[in-house]
């Protein structure tokens, strides 16, 4: 949708537009910035035009019928004039200067909103929005999760770079498919029982010590638990489902338990502290294996690759073994098959 900035007027002649005033905010100077050209004004260029900017301030004309809005990138400080917006279904505000979530309650019509990268600290005045089924509130400021409650259409939440301690308040989120909480400082998973259509879930950059609780997340298909505190591989046994396992920077030893997860295409266990590759024969539908950066030295626990007959990428350099002169050769013999090794084609 082509969004257009024009003088400020009183009235718009056409019935199916109407003026958005963006709140300006202020520069290092304290000088007020419009929507175009924030960076380049000079400071006798502000002064000069201060006095014509009382009279004529920059807006946004948009059709209100329009269904989709976009605002990233607009500097804009404060959510307000959206009411007339009675179509709106996706509202996009990424990468501006908002610090509170406010004016919105009449858009009921929307599914998707987008505040990425603000400066909110709390979520909340959304309770109206019940069909929203897209929300975006990552790289902010929020240390709790909460004023969830009525959105019960919900079925992707993005929450990373936050400053959550704790996974609460999801748990009656009953069509939610992606739960996104990486790079935050959650220590334990928890309260995700009652996400049953769960498919994706981020964890990412946390700080969690131990696998557990999510027995109930049977439809799982993507598990990301990277750069965390984990020692061991546990309590995967009920997600049958997962075809993506990232466990990468982690303090693993070894790879276990993954009887139950026949499923998987993918296996990132690299930047860890695995010396013997085991227990992945049975995993007959692998197709990417990352074990780079890890204890790896015995070509015969390599040799074990020759069961997974689906493999198409291998990641094993800067392992002990990467060092051999014949090394990607040898990798050939055990997978003739094998597409990539590390980051470049296998021939």
């Amino acid at each position: 949708m082509d969004v257009e900035t024009v003088p400020n007027t009183d009235e718009v002649d056409n019935d199916n537009l109407v003026t958005l005033n963006v709140e300006a905010v202020e520069n290092t100077h304290g000088n007020q910035m419009s929507l175009d050209n924030p960076d380049e004004e000079s400071e006798a260029e502000t002064t000069e035009s201060k006095a014509e900017d009382e009279e004529s301030k920059e807006v946004v004309i948009i059709d209100v019928n329009c269904t989709e809005l976009d605002l990233n990138h607009a500097r804009i400080g404060k959510m307000e004039n959206f009411d007339q917006l009675v179509c709106i279904e996706r509202l996009l505000l990424r990468w501006n200067l908002i610090k509170k979530i406010e004016n919105i309650h009449m858009l009921t019509t929307l599914k998707e909103l987008e505040l990425y990268d603000n400066q909110l600290t709390v979520i909340e005045n959304l309770d109206t929005l019940i069909n929203l089924e897209i929300l975006d509130l990552s790289f902010n400021r929020i240390r709790e999760i909460k004023g969830l409650d009525h959105l019960a259409n919900l079925e992707k939440l993005y929450l990373c770079s936050n400053k959550i301690s704790k996974i609460e308040n999801v748990d009656h989120l009953k069509k939610l498919k992606v739960l996104e909480l990486g790079d935050n400082k959650i220590r334990i998973i928890e309260n995700l029982d009652g996400l049953t259509n769960l498919e994706e879930l981020y964890l990412g950059k946390n700080k969690i010590s131990r696998i557990d609780n999510l027995a109930s997340l049977t439809k799982l298909n993507i598990l990301s638990l990277q750069c965390n505190r984990l020692r061991t591989i546990e309590n995967l046994e009920a997600l049958t489902n997962l075809t993506q396992l990232y466990l990468s920077e982690n303090g693993l030893t070894t790879i276990e338990n993954l009887l139950s997860n026949e499923k998987l295409e993918t296996l990132d266990v690299a930047y860890n502290k695995i010396s013997i590759i085991q227990n992945i024969a049975h995993l007959t539908e692998l197709q990417e294996f990352w074990i780079n950066d890890n204890q790896v030295s015995d070509w015969n626990t390599v040799n074990v690759l020759e069961n997974n007959k689906q493999l198409q990428t291998i990641y094993l350099d800067r392992n002990p073994v990467a060092q051999d002169p014949n090394y990607r050769r040898k990798i050939k013999l055990v997978c003739p098959w094998i597409v990539q090794i590390d980051a470049t084609l296998a021939k």
